[in-house]
C-alpha cells in the first residue's frame, strides 16, 4: 500500500460570511481523508470521481486554517480501479506508471445556502425543447428561479417560476440550432435565483447543445441521421504528469491533434478524463465515449463490484450534461469467471447507467463478453486487412440469423456465430445483427523507423518504414469502409505513445511522428453510397 500527505494553509475571505464554504476535489486516487486544523472532515473512496465537502462549520471567514489531505492506494488488492496503471513492479506492455494522490484540480468556493447545487439538462430535438432538472442546496420559501437561454447573446427563451427541489423547467426553442461535429452550436443559459425581496441569491452561467443520439437496427444515429464513428483511442497519459495534463491548452491540443488526422471522436480509454476535456470537446465538436478504469479489478468480488457501481454512478452524474459524450462504456475486455455474481453485476451496471441517463447508448463491455449491451463491440489487432476480415466475418461466424434481407442475400449461409473474442467458456448472447457492430480497437502497430529507445512494445509485426505503415493502415481502413453495412464504425489504437508502448500516431510529447495530411487522407476515406443517398460519413 502506498500513501501520501498534503498540507497547505487556506485563507477564508471575510466576504464569505453567511455563505456555505465548499471544498471541491476533481479526483484523488484512491482513498482520501480531509482534515482542517487537525479535525477530521470527511473520507472519500474512489480515484476517478469528483467529490465536494461543506467545510463551513470547520472554518471562519477572515481566518487562516490548516488543510491536510491524505491519500492511499492498494492497487494490487484488485478491489480498486486501476485502468492502465501497472499492477507489476515495473511497467509492462500496455500498462504504465501508477498514480497516487491528488491528480485533478482542487478549489474552494462560497455558495448561497439557497443556491443551485446542480442542474440536469435534457434536450429533445424532435420537440425543439430543452428541459432542466433543478437541484438547489436547500429550498427556501419565496425564492424564484429564472432561466434564460441565449443564442449568440440574443435572448431566445425564458422561464420564471418558484424554486423547488426536483422541479423541471422546459423551454421551447424557435428556429432550433443543432449541436453536430461539423457545427457544434452551443446555447448559453443563465440560472438566476432571487429571494422574496428581489435580491439575487445565486447566478450561474452555463451552456448546452441540442443533440440526439440513438440506436436503430445496426446503425447509430446522431440527430436522426446515420453517424459513422471514426474514433481514436486516447489514454490521457502525459510524460510529465502521468494522469495529470500539464495545462488546459494541452487538453485542447489533444483534441485538435486528433481532428487534424480526420478522427471525429475518441474513446477516452480506461480513465475518467478531466471535465475541461469535455468542455473543449463540446466547443470543438468532438464526440467521445465516457469510460472508467475497470482494469485491475476483480469484478467477481462483491466488494470490488460495490466500489465500481458507487464510483461509476458519480462519474455519470458529473458528466451527463456534456453533448460531446455520446456513449457510456464502463467496462473494457471483461469476461465471466465461474462466480455467478458477475452476470448480475453487468446487468445492474447497464440498468443503473440507463436509469440515470436513458438518452445515450451503453456499450457495457467494450471488446469483452456482452451480457447486455446497446452496441456489440470487438477488439482485434490482426495486422493484415484480409486476415482481419476473415477473422471477423468469414466462415459463417458472424450471424446466427440475419434480420436484414439485404445482408442475408450477401452472406447467405452464415449461421451459428460464436464470437472468437469472448475468450470465455460462456458463448452467449450471440450477435444477431439487431444492434450496431463496431471494431472499437484495432491497429496498435509501431513503426521501426520511428522507434525511440529499446524494449518498446506494440501489436503485431512492426512495419519497417513509414511508407509500409501507411500502406497497412490504408488497407485496413478501406476494408472497414467497404463493409460499413456490417461494421458501423471503428476505433484506432492510438493517439500518442505512452511510455514503452510506442504505437501512437504522435510521440508522447505530442510532436509529429507521421505526415498528418497523409493520415487524414487515409482515416477519412469516404463510405460507399447507401440506398437512398445516405452515406453517414460525418
Amino acid at each position: 500500500m502506498t500513501g501520501i500527505w498534503y498540507h497547505r494553509n487556506i485563507d477564508i475571505p471575510e466576504s464569505w460570511t453567511g455563505k456555505r464554504i465548499i471544498l471541491n476535489f476533481g479526483a484523488v486516487y484512491y482513498e482520501s481523508e480531509v482534515y482542517i486544523d487537525g479535525k477530521f472532515v470527511c473520507r472519500h473512496i474512489g480515484g476517478s470521481d469528483s467529490f465536494s465537502v461543506d467545510i463551513s462549520r470547520f472554518v471562519k471567514p477572515g481566518n487562516r486554517h490548516s488543510l491536510v489531505v491524505s491519500a492511499r492506494s492498494d492497487l494490487r488488492s484488485q478491489l480498486q480501479s486501476a485502468g492502465k496503471q501497472c499492477l507489476r513492479v515495473n511497467n509492462f506492455e500496455c500498462t504504465y506508471t501508477r498514480t497516487t494522490g491528488i491528480w485533478q484540480t482542487v478549489w474552494l468556493e462560497a455558495v448561497s445556502p439557497g443556491g443551485l447545487e446542480r442542474v440536469r439538462t435534457v434536450t429533445d430535438i424532435d420537440r425543439s425543447e430543452v428541459s432542466f432538472g433543478i437541484f438547489p442546496y436547500r429550498q427556501h420559501e419565496g425564492n424564484i428561479l429564472t432561466v434564460s437561454v441565449y443564442d449568440s447573446g440574443r435572448l431566445v427563451a425564458k422561464d420564471e417560476s418558484p424554486l423547488s427541489s426536483g422541479s423541471i423547467v422546459t423551454l421551447r426553442l424557435r428556429k432550433m440550432k443543432l449541436w453536430e461535429p461539423d457545427a457544434p452550436f452551443l446555447y448559453d443559459v443563465i440560472f438566476e435565483v432571487t429571494d422574496s425581496s428581489g435580491r439575487t441569491v445565486d447566478r450561474v452561467k452555463s451552456y448546452f447543445g441540442m443533440r440526439k443520439i440513438h440506436v436503430q437496427g445496426n446503425r447509430i444515429y446522431l440527430n436522426n441521421k446515420p453517424f459513422y464513428q471514426r474514433l481514436v483511442l486516447d489514454q490521457g497519459f502525459w510524460p510529465d504528469g502521468i494522469w495529470t495534463a500539464p495545462s488546459d491548452e494541452a487538453i485542447r491540443k489533444d483534441i485538435e491533434l486528433a481532428m487534424a488526422c480526420g478522427f471525429n471522436g475518441a474513446r477516452l480509454h480506461q480513465k475518467v478524463f478531466e471535465e475541461r476535456y469535455h468542455y473543449w470537446a463540446d466547443r470543438l465538436g468532438f464526440v467521445t465515449w465516457g469510460e472508467y478504469p475497470s482494469w485491475g479489478m476483480d469484478l467477481n468480488n462483491p466488494e470490488a463490484q460495490r466500489g465500481f457501481l458507487s464510483e461509476w454512478t458519480n462519474v455519470v452524474v458529473r458528466d451527463i450534461n456534456h453533448p460531446s459524450i455520446i456513449t457510456w462504456a464502463p467496462l473494457n475486455e471483461s469476461y465471466w469467471a465461474d462466480e455467478v455474481s458477475y452476470p448480475r453485476f453487468v446487468e445492474d451496471l447497464y440498468s443503473i447507467t440507463k436509469y440515470i441517463d436513458p438518452t445515450r447508448p451503453v456499450n457495457t463491455t467494450s471488446g469483452g463478453l456482452h451480457i447486455v449491451t446497446d452496441i456489440w463491440s470487438v477488439h482485434s489487432y490482426v495486422q493484415d486487412a484480409d486476415e482481419q476480415w476473415e477473422k471477423l466475418y468469414a466462415g459463417g461466424r458472424m450471424f446466427r440469423k440475419d434480420p436484414q434481407e439485404r445482408l442475408m442475400k450477401r452472406y447467405r449461409g452464415n449461421v451459428g456465430f460464436n464470437s472468437p473474442w469472448l475468450r470465455d467458456p460462456y458463448t452467449f448472447p450471440a450477435y444477431d445483427g439487431t444492434v450496431p457492430y463496431m471494431l472499437d480497437e484495432f491497429g496498435g502497430m509501431k513503426c521501426r523507423e520511428t522507434n525511440q529507445g529499446e524494449g518498446l512494445w506494440g501489436y503485431g509485426k512492426d512495419p519497417e518504414t513509414r511508407e509500409e505503415y501507411y500502406d497497412r493502415l490504408e488497407a485496413h481502413i478501406r476494408m472497414l469502409v467497404e463493409h460499413s453495412d456490417l461494421i458501423w464504425g471503428w476505433c484506432f489504437t492510438q493517439l500518442a505513445d505512452v511510455e514503452q508502448e510506442q504505437n501512437g500516431i504522435y510521440y508522447s510529447d505530442r510532436s509529429e511522428k507521421f505526415d498528418t495530411e497523409r493520415l487524414r487522407s487515409i482515416f477519412t476515406i469516404p463510405l460507399p453510397q447507401e440506398p437512398g443517398g445516405q452515406h453517414g460519413n460525418r
